[in-house]
């Protein structure tokens, strides 16, 4: 198990702070377009661990909220192959920040990213996902991973957006 301190508001973005979780290990390698990534230790049974990003593109970059979530559900297919129609989509505020959120899961089709040259189709994933509006920018949280890690985390995952702030 990986273990790591996180001091609070340790992370930021978009001038919004957030609290992340303690059992997620920070990847300190700087990467274009992420405010931070995490390493999120894979439960019992499962062979992957999970990622977390936090993407911040600039003040009106990054698209629309709506484009992101229809971007993020097409990742996913069913059995069939077809993409997923399963996704939960909610909205809510947090800290007077409007916040919409996603959960789907299948068979995750982007591990690669556009910028991989290969990528390896990833049944039985799921992605818990936020897209906080800040003042500077929208923030977008992206959390993969085998869905009983996912599962595991998901509290650690609420609880962090629920932490998302301004300063």
């Amino acid at each position: 198990m990986v273990a790591l301190c996180v001091v609070a508001w340790a992370d930021a973005g978009g001038g919004l702070h957030w609290t992340a979780p303690s059992q997620w290990k920070v990847d300190p390698a700087a990467r274009p377009m992420r405010a931070a990534t995490y390493a999120v230790p894979a439960a019992a049974g499962d062979t992957d661990a999970g990622e977390c990003v936090a993407y911040y593109f600039g003040k009106g970059q990054g698209g629309s909220t709506e484009a992101n979530i229809q971007r993020w559900t097409s990742q996913f297919k069913d059995k069939s192959g077809q993409p997923v129609k399963n996704a939960q989509v909610k909205k809510s505020t947090v800290h007077g920040l409007p916040v919409t959120a996603i959960d789907a899961s299948g068979t995750y089709t982007g591990a690669g990213g556009p910028m991989a040259p290969t990528h390896t189709d990833k049944p039985g994933y799921r992605l818990l996902g936020a897209i906080v509006e800040g003042p500077q920018g929208s923030l977008f949280f992206k959390f993969t991973g085998p869905a009983k890690t996912v599962a595991a985390n998901q509290k650690a995952f609420d609880d962090m957006i629920a932490s998302v702030a301004k300063p």
